[in-house]
């Protein structure tokens, strides 16, 4: 039996970048909850529609699971960059945060696309997977340009993939038209890869984003439930959802805008004799 100063060694000597931090296992709990949010939507929601069950409150459970799959991601996303800021991160932290994101961000997303595309009584199918790649794409280039890019303390440039990943579902729960759907899709996939700067949730802005979170999975409950009203409360944190997707780029290009006008206003003053 191995001398317990002997397995100590082995631990000291295992490389850096093989040993994962508490912030590394929270990003991992990311991407596992994006895989189950795909596990859910197929067997919950695809493979019934193929089969032709007429289960409609399996399909509305496995939607809303689903997507609170996508909303713990994005409470792992929110913490493990709190926990890696608090106390440490691996070497390769920034990797499995990006492959995760992806997972729960990009495929995740994507796939509900996919599959409303092929269940929805207007949808179609091949249209909405012309959609679906798109937002998959739009996640894979964000995620490519936060690697290499740098860009001011505190700000995000363009949409951050868990942001848009629950704008992309809220626009579909929101049940509008298929082109209306559409449409808000690609603008969200844009937002994305736009220079639109967002802010990063730290302090109070990640108690807010916190909160919002937990109070959308209650929604979502409550939708699946049947509960009184849950269906017009899923729609209206769905129509919240969208409106600060929307808002929050307007606020901030009023911002640069002013920030300009102010630069301007002081360089000519500077050169007044």
């Amino acid at each position: 039996m191995p001398d317990v100063d002997e397995a100590e060694d082995d631990a000291e000597e295992m490389p850096l970048s093989l040993r994962l931090s508490i912030a590394d296992t929270l990003t991992l709990g990311n991407a596992t909850c994006g895989f189950m949010a795909v596990y859910f939507t197929t067997t919950g929601i695809l493979i019934p529609h193929i089969t032709g069950s007429q289960e409609t409150g399996m399909a509305r459970h496995s939607a809303a699971t689903a997507v609170i799959l996508m909303l713990c991601a994005a409470i792992f996303d929110l913490f493990d960059g709190l926990v890696a800021r608090k106390l440490r991160s691996s070497p390769m932290g920034a990797e499995l945060d990006n492959l995760s994101d992806l997972i729960s961000f990009g495929l995740a997303p994507a796939y509900f696309v996919l599959v409303y595309g092929m269940v929805a009584n207007d949808a179609h199918q091949r249209v909405a997977a012309v959609g679906a790649i798109v937002v998959l794409l739009a996640v894979v280039l964000r995620l490519a340009r936060f690697s290499c890019v740098t860009v001011k303390d505190g700000t995000f440039q363009g949409m951050p993939s868990p942001f848009g990943a629950l704008t992309v579902v809220s626009i579909v729960l929101l049940e509008l038209p298929f082109e209306a759907t559409l449409l808000a899709i690609l603008g969200t996939a844009w937002l994305m890869v736009s220079r639109v700067e967002y802010p990063k949730p730290r302090g109070v802005l990640a108690v807010a984003m916190l909160s919002w979170i937990v109070l959308s999975m209650g929604l979502l409950a409550a939708w699946a439930f049947a509960a009184p009203g849950g269906q017009f409360l899923l729609q209206a944190g769905c129509a919240l959802q969208l409106v600060m997707g929307a808002v929050i780029p307007l606020f901030a290009t009023a911002r640069r805008v002013n920030t300009f006008r102010d630069n301007r206003r002081e360089a000519r003053a500077a050169q007044l004799p």
